[in-house]
């Protein structure tokens, strides 16, 4: 599928009262509209997992293998028609992603105070790859990259 430009996602939500929501995603090629925002079809479906299960025994038997393992903490906003999410990973900068129709994304990008040329479609290796560059440390997309260290949003 990375050949193809697209990803097939399992993402299992985990809420402070011990529950698990699974979804599974499928996205399409990414596109950059000639404006510069980041395009792609996405289908998302909810799952109701057994008990122990999961949506990784799934795919399992499908026969598909993880690649990529990514843990992060987000707080999601919706701000008139986009939706934002601040992103902490485990040892990275804050990624702030705004989502939805240009009137949408720009309204929430003035009303953050963030300045237009700071904003980009880039893709989280190559977010990845300006924080090593700047700070000279590896970023870590997952918790088991950091050993014993405390990840990012426990400082917040």
């Amino acid at each position: 599928m990375l050949v193809r430009d697209e990803v097939l996602r399992l993402r299992e939500f985990h809420s402070e009262d011990g529950r698990v929501e699974t979804r599974l995603s499928w996205k399409g090629p990414t596109e950059i509209t000639p404006e510069g925002y980041k395009s792609r079809k996405e289908l998302e479906y909810g799952m109701r997992c057994p008990d122990g299960e999961g949506g990784p025994a799934l795919l399992d038997a499908l026969g598909f293998e993880e690649i990529q393992r990514i843990e992060r903490y987000i707080e999601y906003y919706r701000m008139g028609s986009a939706d934002v999410r601040l992103e902490w990973y485990p040892r990275m900068d804050v990624l702030v992603e705004v989502e939805g129709d240009p009137a949408g994304i720009e309204a929430a990008l003035g009303a953050m105070g963030l300045p237009r040329e700071a904003y980009s479609a880039e893709p989280l290796p190559i977010f990845a790859a300006r924080f090593a560059e700047r700070t000279g440390i590896p970023p870590a997309l997952c918790l088991g990259a950091l050993g014993e260290e405390s990840p990012s949003w426990e400082a917040r």
